[in-house]
């Protein structure tokens, strides 16, 4: 992808920045703050989100944030003053306002870089063949990432890290995934996105590029919509090239876990134009997890709802099933809704989904999270890792597994889960929770200071997030901050009024000790029986 704005080119697969044919020095951390303004350039973009996007919800100061935009618009001709491409709106945050031209064609994106960029080498499909239907579930092809260190010795890392992406995405159930020997056809070709999914048959298409230098190595990758040639995702890694085999597994890890909720996040919206009764058993799940993983109390209700109407008209669909014992589970420890009759009606979901299908990771997380929600630790880390051991690269599985642990007083195993599943999908929905998982973790450790910094972060990526204000006060207030406490419990409050110590006691699974523990931060911070 190549944005184009005045006389400047931004390269989002070579990460660089030209003012006409001259490249602009420019620190890697500005050119991601300027590649997530573009990105986003339809809508003003608080402090929060870049806290949460470019720094990966990182504590920043406001003098770095100041000093970051400011460097940003240096290096595109602007000022503070002019504002003419990147706009201040007070009290709201800052957009980009420059028109731009998007290019989806690269000029790093190939090896074949002979090739002029508006030529299609795309590999022919069989004479007079139409190209395969698609099928109902997601599919996707990754392409040969391409080779930039100008070393034919290098290919085998580039066909390496290929080759685990495409083993790795076929673990997950949801997705339909083009076998490697049909997209090593491509390999050195100039593929135009459109003509790979038609000939191919699938609906997304997964590119990348690997430049190395040193001791160093840039592993760039893109999804894109393959009917539309939209770009859904981009992500850069930068590593030091120390174990290859080590390397390529992380990056792996990285990619998979970061492009699950994004293609899951492309079909809800693709299903938004059609009517419900129009939606197959896959289309009505991915209506309902675009709901689901905005992570509010309306939303889980509108996602609950759909998946309802899934497994009356699919009974033998195991991830309406999952998908729906999770959701009720989540949503009533969040405290969006009463936890009633919904915690039976879950149980027998979850153990349906897994007579249905017990290779359904999703199953097993919904088992696992039952069994979390009963104070059950060890059985609830046993399904997670079960999960775990079908999908390797189950991003909310090591969150959970650090979810459950934390509420057991593990705070060590816990942290180290949590930190797991934020690095390997560090803009996922979920992150808020696992914040607030690693906030409880030092809070049972005796850190509070730890606790109120975590505390934040979980409450900064998601305001309406009710179980990081709940680890917020408690630490607040056992690290001595009482007036600070209470403001965020009266703010707690206003968001869920039936909050009590009764409440806690009986919908927040920590066990016996922790419970105690957190019970007596939350009095602290003024909450009464």
């Amino acid at each position: 992808m190549v944005y184009q704005f005045e006389n400047y080119s931004f390269d989002v697969d070579r990460q660089e920045l030209r003012r006409g044919p001259e490249l602009v020095p420019i620190e890697p951390q500005v050119l991601d703050l300027l590649h997530y303004l573009i990105r986003n350039r339809e809508r003003v973009v608080s402090k929060d989100d870049l806290i949460a996007n470019v720094w990966n919800g990182r504590i920043v100061s406001e003098s770095t944030l100041t000093s970051r935009i400011t460097s940003a618009r240096q290096a595109i001709g602007d000022s503070g003053e002019q504002q003419r491409l990147i706009r201040t709106i007070p009290r709201k945050g800052i957009r980009f306002v420059g028109e731009v031209r998007e290019n989806l064609s690269s000029v790093g994106a190939s090896a074949a870089q002979s090739a002029p960029m508006d030529q299609d080498t795309t590999p022919p499909a069989s004479p007079g063949a139409a190209g395969p239907r698609l099928p109902e579930k997601p599919s996707i092809a990754v392409l040969p990432f391409t080779n930039m260190s100008g070393d034919p010795e290098q290919e085998y890392f580039s066909d390496g890290i290929t080759e685990d992406i495409i083993a790795a995405l076929s673990r997950l159930r949801w997705f339909f995934v083009i076998a490697r020997n049909s997209t090593f056809a491509y390999k050195g070709q100039n593929a135009n996105v459109k003509h790979v999914g038609g000939d191919l048959g699938v609906r997304y298409v997964l590119e990348g590029s690997v430049r190395k230098s040193g001791q160093r190595v840039r592993i760039t990758s893109q999804l894109l919509d393959a009917m539309t040639g939209n770009h859904i995702w981009s992500e850069r890694y930068d590593r030091e090239l120390t174990e290859i085999f080590a390397l390529q597994d992380e990056i792996t890890a990285s990619v998979t876990a970061a492009i699950e909720p994004k293609l899951l996040a492309a079909e809800g919206i693709r299903t938004e134009t059609r009517s419900i009764d129009d939606l197959n058993a896959w289309d009505l799940v991915a209506r309902a997890l675009s709901h689901f993983w905005k992570l509010t109390a309306a939303e889980s209700v509108t996602a609950i709802g759909i998946l309802r109407q899934a497994i009356e008209r699919h009974p033998n669909y195991a991830p309406a099933h999952s998908m729906l014992a999770f959701a009720l589970l989540v949503s009533g420890h969040m405290g969006w809704m009463s936890v009633g009759d919904n915690g039976e009606f879950a149980a027998k979901l979850a153990h349906r989904a897994v007579e249905l299908d017990d290779s359904d990771p999703w199953a097993h997380m919904a088992l696992g999270y039952l069994a979390f929600t009963a104070r059950q630790t060890d059985e609830g880390v046993r399904h997670f890792q079960a999960a775990l051991d079908l999908n390797p690269n189950f991003a909310a599985a090591y969150g959970y597994v650090g979810w459950a642990l934390a509420h057991d007083g593990q705070s060590e195993e816990a942290i180290r889960n949590l930190q797991q599943a934020i690095r390997m999908s560090p803009r996922d929905p979920l992150n808020s929770f696992f914040f607030a998982g690693i906030s409880a973790a030092h809070y049972l450790a005796g850190r509070y200071p730890e606790a109120v910094k975590y505390g934040r972060l979980a409450v900064q990526l998601r305001p309406e997030t009710l179980s990081g204000r709940r680890i917020l006060c408690a630490s607040l207030a056992q690290a001595a901050q009482i007036e600070e406490a209470k403001s965020v419990m009266s703010a707690l409050r206003q968001l869920q009024p039936n909050i009590s110590i009764a409440w806690i006691k009986q919908s927040v699974p920590y066990t016996s000790g922790p419970m105690a523990h957190f019970l007596e931060g939350l009095r602290k911070a003024g909450l009464r029986d």
